[in-house]
């Protein structure tokens, strides 16, 4: 019996990788992750249209013109700080500071421009600056320190959370009068300015996620930050910028949350972060990160605002709200993770 020489193996290797298309299984493989993302997104649009159907024929005034409005300002307190949320998660990583963050930010605002004497706009800037400055120190200690991402964030919710509350002895702080923050908390024909915000970044991050090296790299990092760092990607800088971009966005939320309300509140925004996490991954993100889409997210945060005005017109106990929402938030996110096991189990057979 006779072996095959090495020279004899090598030439089957090549033969075999000729007759295999070069990016073959990549291309399957973006091509199943594309169709599960359709899929999901198919499916949260049947989902919205049924609520729509069954609370416009059981909600007295859920189709009402004045309440679309109100379900267009609840989406943009979710949805300004879910397009960044969604980066962080698509990059295997979590904060969950969002809501205390909200809240300090509208109590920042609030002091400065009542309180502190930096005016209006110092106000709104100051807000601006600071918000970046705690979004960055915890992506500085996620990318320098190897500290858990969800431990980084606890800390700036209790920090920020307490900070709040401190500053103004749990009590409201009224917004000085200022067209500015009329036109913040008001409308720009006849939509409400913070659903304008929301769109207009949610067409930016639409372009930063599919048409930017930094968009691939992000997508490259939650896929495989080993790969990722040998292909020359830059970690420590891009999840810098990741929380950066969490802690600006959640300062732009509490601007237009604090004119919206015409006070700043240490409690503003409270529970504010399980809303977007949820609306990220039930718009199909995965939590160990490399999947999801922003219109997956605007679905989402869609689908989560509608749910809570609709139990609100019902008339439901505040208190069974929470325990409706969540059973229909866990089924979603369920179906979700039904459809990615699908593909997964299609890409390995394939």
């Amino acid at each position: 019996m006779t072996t095959p020489s090495d020279d004899e193996r090598r030439t089957d290797m090549v033969t075999i990788d000729k007759d295999r298309p070069a990016g073959d299984g990549t291309k399957k493989s973006s091509w199943l992750s594309s169709r599960s993302h359709q899929l999901n997104e198919i499916g949260l649009v049947v989902a919205i249209i049924a609520l729509y159907v069954v609370l416009g024929l059981t909600a007295a005034g859920f189709l009402d013109g004045a309440n679309q409005l109100g379900i267009l300002r609840d989406a943009a307190t979710i949805g300004i700080a879910a397009w960044g949320v969604t980066l962080v998660i698509i990059a295997g990583e979590i904060d969950i500071s969002i809501g205390p963050a909200v809240a300090f930010a509208s109590v920042i605002v609030a002091m400065g421009s009542a309180t502190w004497g930096f005016g209006v706009v110092g106000a709104v800037l100051l807000t601006l600056v600071l918000g970046i400055a705690w979004g960055a120190l915890a992506g500085w200690l996620v990318a320098a320190f190897k500290v858990p991402s969800f431990i980084a964030t606890l800390g700036l919710w209790s920090v920020l959370g307490g900070l709040g509350l401190y500053l103004t002895d749990a009590l409201p702080v009224v917004l000085p009068e200022s067209g500015l923050f009329d036109l913040l908390g008001g409308s720009i024909l006849g939509i409400p300015t913070s659903a304008v915000v929301m769109l207009v970044l949610f067409v930016a991050f639409v372009y930063i996620a599919k048409f930017t090296a930094y968009g691939r790299s992000i997508y490259a990092i939650g896929g495989n930050a080993s790969a990722a760092r040998l292909s020359g990607i830059n970690l420590t800088k891009v999840r810098i910028l990741l929380f950066a971009t969490t802690g600006l966005l959640s300062a732009i939320t509490g601007i237009l949350l604090a004119a919206r309300l015409g006070a700043g509140s240490g409690s503003a925004g409270s529970g504010l972060e399980f809303d977007i996490i949820a609306a990220v991954v039930i718009g199909g993100a995965a939590l160990a990160g490399g999947r999801g889409t922003m219109l997956g997210t605007f679905l989402g945060v869609v689908f989560i605002t509608v749910i809570g005005n609709g139990l609100v017109l019902l008339g439901v106990n505040s208190f069974l709200q929470d325990v409706i929402r969540g059973v229909i938030i866990v089924g979603a996110v369920l179906i979700n993770a039904l459809i990615g096991r699908r593909s997964a189990a299609a890409m390995r057979t394939s």
